[in-house]
């Protein structure tokens, strides 16, 4: 199993959703740096935000440095750091051991480990390890603003409900704690979802992401392109399905005068795009423009519906009625997950330019 991430600077996960503690290891990060608790603590906050429709697990989600930082300072050894679950219910998945939960990785988990993975709680294969990949990379936001990169993620849409885009705004900007543009978007993306709560479903959801601040020429050509990292990392978010750079799919109905990206200079000779239907990434080459994509998630698998799967020991089809504490949509706690996950994967490509 691979849980290192980065060419530059190296990440490793550990934990599992039950386990005692989750955490990570962040190697490659220069020395003397000030850790910015306040802000690391603001996006832990929003990946853990409490709602009705949020699980009702109630995690702290405290971090503790174990080792590589001192006195708030970084010293240049290996940041690790643990987070305690404290709010564990195994109960619920007592009958789940055999039993496979549609749209989970219960099966592809058990037959790669022979049964002898960790299913509680979807065990290492859960959005609960996304805790500390929000760590990480927070920390590391935090150093890309010292740069003037800012990372921002935005709820496009949640079921029918939508927000503008990133790519029609005057301005991109922080968005608050539940990103969107205004209380009327916030109120009927929420009604969708308490729709759905309401009938024991679940609903998904698109995340847009923007990167602001990234100079022209970042990146590489064919395989390791900016596309292809940012894309490498986005899909170890267990809820994302699909991603798309500017415009995206919507390019494929268009003709080349309209979709492509021309430049100009501006007053003071900064050279400037006159659009970004490309998402600000050319050739793999980042093109000074900000860089923009969408991610689709899916409905939270976990619902209160009776559903037809499997049990892999008597080998007999069976109707699953799942208990617990499940998310009825992931998508306003996984933003800043995702917001996290662009970070580190943006510092990691900086880093190497």
């Amino acid at each position: 199993m691979m849980n290192v991430f980065g060419n530059n600077i190296k990440f490793s996960i550990f934990g599992e959703s039950h386990s005692y503690a989750i955490g990570g290891v962040l190697d490659g990060v220069k020395a003397g740096i000030e850790i910015n608790r306040e802000k690391i603590d603001y996006l832990m906050q929003r990946r853990n935000h409490r709602a009705s429709y949020s699980t009702q697990r109630a995690e702290s989600d405290k971090y503790e440095f174990l080792c590589g930082v001192k006195d708030n300072i970084t010293t240049g050894a290996p940041i690790a750091f643990e987070i305690k679950n404290n709010d564990v219910k195994s109960s619920s998945y007592s009958d789940l051991q055999y039993v496979m939960r549609p749209s989970h990785a219960d099966f592809g988990a058990y037959i790669k480990h022979n049964g002898f993975n960790d299913f509680c709680g979807g065990g290492h294969f859960s959005g609960r390890i996304t805790a500390p990949l929000t760590v990480a990379g927070a920390l590391l936001k935090c150093e890309l603003e010292k740069q003037g990169i800012f990372v921002y993620s935005h709820i496009l849409s949640i079921g029918n409900a939508s927000d503008v885009s990133f790519l029609d705004m005057d301005k991109i900007e922080d968005l608050g704690f539940f990103p969107v543009t205004s209380n009327d978007v916030k109120d009927r993306m929420l009604t969708e979802v308490e729709n759905a709560r309401c009938e024991g479903d679940s609903i998904g959801g698109v995340v847009e992401v923007a990167v602001c601040g990234l100079n022209p020429g970042i990146g590489n050509p064919f395989f390791g392109s900016a596309e292809s990292e940012i894309s490498k990392m986005m899909f170890s978010i267990p809820a994302v399905k699909g991603i798309e750079f500017g415009k995206g799919f919507e390019l494929s109905k268009m003709r080349g005068s309209l979709a492509n990206d021309g430049y100009k200079y501006d007053d003071n000779k900064n050279v400037t795009v006159t659009s970004n239907n490309n998402g600000g990434i050319l050739g793999g080459l980042t093109n000074g423009a900000p860089v923009i994509f969408k991610l689709a998630l899916k409905p939270t698998p976990s619902i209160f519906k009776a559903q037809n799967t499997i049990n892999v020991k008597t080998k007999e089809n069976v109707v699953l009625d799942i208990k617990g504490r499940h998310d009825s949509c992931i998508v306003p706690r996984a933003a800043a997950a995702i917001e996290a996950a662009t970070a580190m994967v943006i510092y990691d490509i900086i880093s190497g330019n």
